[in-house]
């Protein structure tokens, strides 16, 4: 047997470099005992007076210089906190900019809060390996080689002054590092809205490198329309690019016709993100996937998906793209980031908007509410059905008028099972209690239960077309101040009808 014998000198350094890399093969806490080579460096806000002035605020229109570092050196940790907290504007339209190696483009160009991975402007605590938000701060432990310097900018696109900047950059300097290490890169991108019939492009470049995390955050454009997660994320990779309708793109990677490089195509967006059922348990975080946000009232989704264990690799170029419901059926303000890792020639992300108000996200649009209406769809969360499932349903695609324009929809249920609605009275006293339902052909027999008092009698929702039952008298009752429980019962069916489910828009009462 042959053995090829290196000089200790040339192996002991980068195996002290990579350290830490290497041991997290069998755990991330195994290599804390060897040693680390490098010499810890750190940047930051902190006041360089000597005082507690340890924050740095940016004007409107004004850029600041967050690091300036010649040498090579991996990026460990990076946090932030901001002043004003949780301000819609400057989380869009503070602009975050890396640069490497001298590079004349940004290798990271991408507003503040959608770089920590949570979309709309919003600030919203969660828990994820690389990326994280938690009691006001936020967290990176994306690793950023670079082989010559470092350079990062913050420039505040917003009419809004910020107040406080507060920083801490972590990173190991070395005095070189192996030529394969590549440069970090997170591109972001918005369509608003989407385009009926194509897919909408997450991530378009160029190189040899490798993908390692999507955060996609997704609106509708009317409230509780979610049905964008129908939509299949469709990855082309050292190939030719087909055209981006779903009629052309559902291609099977073994097909003569298929792209020279690999092609796969997924299930759905949640499925995307390791979910399912459109997140029907709401929001969550975990190490390599998450969704942030889940507003069925704004149909907003903020999700996050980390390719940590199985990274996209690439050697010419990829282009990752997903679609907007079925087909591309849904139009909807999609915004993105992409993270990855590259060398050669990438090609860089779009420029971002010229004017900076193209960078905010859809405001909440105006939606009709009954006068006094206690809408059943935002007690989704707190009804309880003894059988069956409840969700929210978007009544637009339906003629007629329901408040809040959705519904509570209970279905999979049968004859027998009930469902317990929590109406929140602020002052007890006698009410005149009135529900407003939906009817259908495929809609049971229900009475009502209000607090203590008597069943109504049966309430036929059956009808050859969906529309609202306009009000419904379910009688007077003497309520308590905090929560009343309203209990609708499935007695049955019309002969007619074809189901047995049923839909509650909201409930009014009228103090008597």
């Amino acid at each position: 047997m042959r053995y090829i014998i290196f000089p200790l000198t040339l192996l002991l350094p980068l195996a002290c470099v990579f350290a830490q890399e290497t041991s997290s093969l069998t755990s991330p806490l195994a290599g804390l005992s060897l040693p680390h080579a490098g010499v810890a460096k750190h940047e930051g806000s902190w006041d360089r007076g000597g005082g507690n002035g340890d924050a740095r605020p940016v004007e409107p229109g004004k850029t600041i210089t967050l690091l300036d570092y010649n040498g090579a050196g991996i990026i460990k940790r990076f946090w932030v906190t901001i002043a004003p907290r949780a301000e819609m504007h400057i989380h869009r339209q503070a602009i975050l900019r890396m640069y490497w190696d001298g590079e004349e483009k940004p290798s990271v160009e991408c507003p503040i809060g959608d770089f920590f991975g949570v979309g709309f402007g919003e600030q919203k605590d969660y828990i994820s390996l690389p990326l994280n938000e938690t009691s006001g701060g936020y967290n990176c432990y994306w690793p950023m080689p670079f082989h010559k310097s470092a350079r990062w900018t913050l420039e505040n696109r917003s009419d809004r002054k910020i107040d406080a900047f507060y920083y801490n950059i972590d990173f190991t300097a070395y005095d070189a590092l192996p030529p394969e290490q590549r440069h970090f890169h997170a591109h972001w991108r918005r369509e608003n809205p989407t385009t009926r019939g194509s897919n909408y492009t997450i991530l378009d470049t160029t190189g040899s490198g490798h993908l390692v995390g999507v955060a996609l955050f997704m609106q509708a454009r009317l409230p509780h329309d979610i049905g964008f997660l129908e939509g299949d994320e469709m990855v082309y990779v050292d190939g030719d690019t087909p055209g981006l309708s779903a009629a052309k793109t559902r291609i099977h990677p073994d097909d003569k016709d298929s792209p020279h490089g690999t092609t796969f195509v997924g299930t759905g967006t949640e499925d995307f993100f390791s979910s399912g059922w459109y997140f029907d348990r709401g929001p969550y975080s975990a190490p390599f996937h998450g969704c942030i946000i889940k507003d069925e009232l704004m149909a907003r989704i903020s999700a996050y998906r980390w390719y940590i264990e199985d990274a996209i690799p690439f050697t010419q170029s990829i282009r990752f793209t997903i679609e907007h419901g079925t087909n591309n059926d849904h139009e909807a303000d999609y915004s993105s980031v992409a993270y990855f890792y590259a060398s050669g020639d990438v090609k860089p992300a779009p420029a971002l908007p010229a004017d900076a108000k193209d960078l905010l996200p859809l405001p909440p649009r105006e939606v009709r509410h009954f006068k006094g209406a206690i809408e059943a769809e935002r007690r989704v969360e707190t009804a309880k059905a003894t059988a069956g499932q409840l969700q929210i349903q978007n009544m637009n695609s339906f003629s007629g008028e329901w408040s809040g324009e959705a519904q509570l929809f209970w279905t999979g249920a049968g004859q027998g099972e009930s469902l317990t609605l929590p109406v929140k009275v602020k002052d007890a006293g006698e009410y005149e209690v009135i529900a407003y339902l939906t009817k259908a052909p495929d809609y049971a027999i229900v009475t009502a239960k209000v607090a203590d008092g008597a069943a109504t009698p049966p309430i036929d929702l059956y009808d050859a077309a969906v529309k609202p039952s306009g009000p419904i008298p379910l009688g007077k009752a003497k309520l308590a101040a905090g929560n009343n429980d309203i209990v609708f019962t499935i007695t049955g069916k019309n002969a007619r009808s074809t189901n047995t489910l049923v839909g509650i828009d909201a409930i009014e009462l009228k103090a008597k």
